[in-house]
């Protein structure tokens, strides 16, 4: 028997357990996969990136609509935070120069494993290969078990990478009307290439301000066999979901004026190719795009090279996209997270109708509510 249920053992549920714990109550979480925190491993598998160092306003924006809703949690668990938390763990951390903040080990396990060890100390205990059925019945490997806490914190995650934990078949316990449909959050997007752009495959494109309706990001992306992805791709995935096209400014450091200037030195019988290389530094991914899109070429190409538009044909399935938008609304829950119709039961993390881009954001946000569920939920029970 245990005080408190944790369902998910990704970031947003240990951060739950964690609060459950301190605050004197005997906690298991439950996971459904044969092992934790499997998406946040994944995730490690590139270089950690815990979170963003950058003002909090602007930090907050980030979260887009739901800001406003997740200000106090992110409040008092925002970068600064997040960043004496791993180094509580014992992970030291740095800054790179965009702000990223990453373990020195770039990597999630060790951090995972210390936060294990943590919980462990506190009297958590984990289950795995538990899989919740709704109410209080799981399905493991001993067969039907139905706990009885206190008090329930959901941790289930979204919808995307089914493999890992993620399924979103949890929404099968709610009323339609408290979910928001999942869409495809920080995905890739679809281009049918021509076949000159094959050797390109895997290139990426660096310094290049990406703009999609209102939201517009300098950075960088990857053409990849089936379209566009990356970190560029990504901040302004968002946007593009919702039907705004996707315009590269090729030579953000340069003006209108300044490209024209260069150009007006090509020489009459000189390749526009040459030309783009030679007096304006243009790789040969870039200038391969530029083919890509850019015909028929007009005589003047310099609009172009600010604004020029890249057609897509949608995102890649949500499966595939590291994190989804939708999921629980905030209006069936209350202040502390716990769901207006089921007192005691509280929902944090990705399961949440919210979404922020990668780049350290993501992660935050699920710890920060993960932290607050599992504060107010030890609250309920101590009233």
């Amino acid at each position: 028997m245990s005080d408190a249920l944790v369902i998910g053992a990704g970031p947003a549920g240990l951060m739950a357990a964690g609060e459950l714990a301190r605050a004197g109550l005997s906690v298991t979480v439950a996971e459904a996969k044969p092992s934790p925190a499997r998406k946040f491993l994944m995730a490690g598998k590139s270089g950690l990136n815990l979170t963003k160092d950058e003002p909090f306003e602007t930090f907050l924006n980030a979260f887009g609509s739901a800001a406003h809703t997740l200000r106090p949690m992110l409040s008092e668990f925002g970068p600064d935070e997040v960043k004496d938390w791993a180094e509580g763990l014992g992970q030291e951390v740095f800054t790179g120069s965009s702000g990223r903040v990453f373990p020195k080990a770039m990597k999630a396990s060790p951090l995972l494993r210390s936060w294990l060890n943590q919980l462990g100390d506190l009297g958590v205990a984990l289950r795995t290969r538990w899989r919740w059925m709704g109410g209080d019945d799981f399905d493991t490997p001993e067969g039907i078990v139905t706990l009885a806490p206190k008090v329930t914190v959901l941790a289930c995650g979204g919808s995307s990478w089914s493999r890992l934990g993620s399924d979103g078949a949890w929404t099968g316990q709610f009323e339609t009307d408290d979910l928001a449909p999942f869409k495809p959050a920080n995905m890739g997007f679809v281009v049918g290439w021509s076949d000159h752009m094959a050797r390109h495959f895997g290139s990426p494109v660096k310094n290049v301000l990406l703009k999609a309706g209102d939201t517009q990001v300098k950075g960088e992306f990857v053409i990849s066999t089936r379209g566009v992805e990356g970190g560029g791709i990504y901040a302004v995935s968002a946007a593009l979901r919702e039907g705004a096209p996707l315009v590269l400014d090729l030579l953000p450091d340069l003006s209108v004026g300044q490209i024209r200037d260069r150009l007006a030195k090509r020489r009459v019988k000189e390749s526009l190719s040459n030309a783009l290389r030679k007096y304006l530094r243009l790789d040969p991914v870039k200038q391969a795009l530029v083919m890509e899109f850019a015909r028929p070429l007009p005589d003047d190409i310099t609009p172009l090279l600010k604004a020029m538009p890249v057609r897509h044909q949608g995102p890649r399935p949500i499966d595939e996209a590291i994190s989804t938008a939708g999921g629980l609304r905030f209006n069936a829950l209350d202040e502390g997270l716990m769901l207006r119709d089921r007192p005691g039961w509280f929902a944090c993390g990705e399961m949440l109708d919210w979404e922020a881009p990668t780049g350290g954001y993501l992660l935050t946000g699920c710890l920060a509510t993960g932290r607050w569920a599992g504060r107010h939920a030890a609250r309920w029970v101590q009233k």
